[in-house]
């Protein structure tokens, strides 16, 4: 029975480190706040049009991995010759304004745009996230800290855009993009009470 009750817990056990439950809170803060975007993003472009509506969130979509495939590369370099804690933190405050500017939205460019810049900053942001985990957590909790981070991932992808959804009905379209840019704040101060 106690073993049984150990392997449950056991991918939790890295978040006995103070450091990656900070880093772990902030990962599960942006995620939630990641899938109200992109709920949000497709409520605003059906205010663009019912036919307009595919168009948009395609562009978009696309502008977002163009954006990664780009300066993704990039950022492993930048991570070397700055400091890591700092690429984390100014990346996400950047992305909380341009997430804080999707309300006001009232041209298809201006999504596309907005969409791109997020993504760029982004492409910075998770490569830096992944690359920090070693260096808060122990060789022997590696395994579990990643395979929480990679779960979380996977359910808040399924979860979070139903409860975006939610959000979106009480609040409304636009809404919505305040309360995500409200989840930056939160997971930003995460990052900056980072001691790495």
């Amino acid at each position: 029975m106690n073993k049984a009750l150990s392997n449950l817990t056991e991918p939790f056990q890295a978040l006995h480190n103070k450091l990656f439950a900070k880093l772990y809170l902030a990962q599960t803060i942006s995620l939630l706040g990641d899938a109200i975007t992109w709920v949000g993003l497709a409520l605003l472009a059906y205010q663009f049009g019912e036919e307009r509506a595919a168009v948009i969130l395609a562009t978009a979509l696309t502008l977002r991995v163009t954006a990664f495939i780009i300066f993704s590369p990039f950022a492993g370099v930048l991570a070397d010759r700055i400091d890591r804690k700092k690429i984390l933190y100014v990346t996400h405050f950047i992305r909380m304004g341009l997430v804080a500017l999707l309300p006001f939205v009232t041209a298809e460019w201006q999504i596309y745009a907005l969409v791109f810049l997020m993504n760029v900053f982004n492409a910075f942001f998770s490569p830096t996230y992944r690359s920090v985990i070693p260096q808060v957590v122990d060789k022997k909790l590696y395994r579990e800290a990643i395979g929480l981070s990679a779960a979380t991932y996977q359910i808040l992808g399924i979860l979070g855009p139903g409860l975006a959804g939610i959000l979106a009905v009480w609040l409304g379209a636009r809404e919505i993009f305040l309360v995500d840019a409200a989840t930056f704040i939160i997971a930003g101060t995460q990052h900056v009470c980072l001691d790495i």
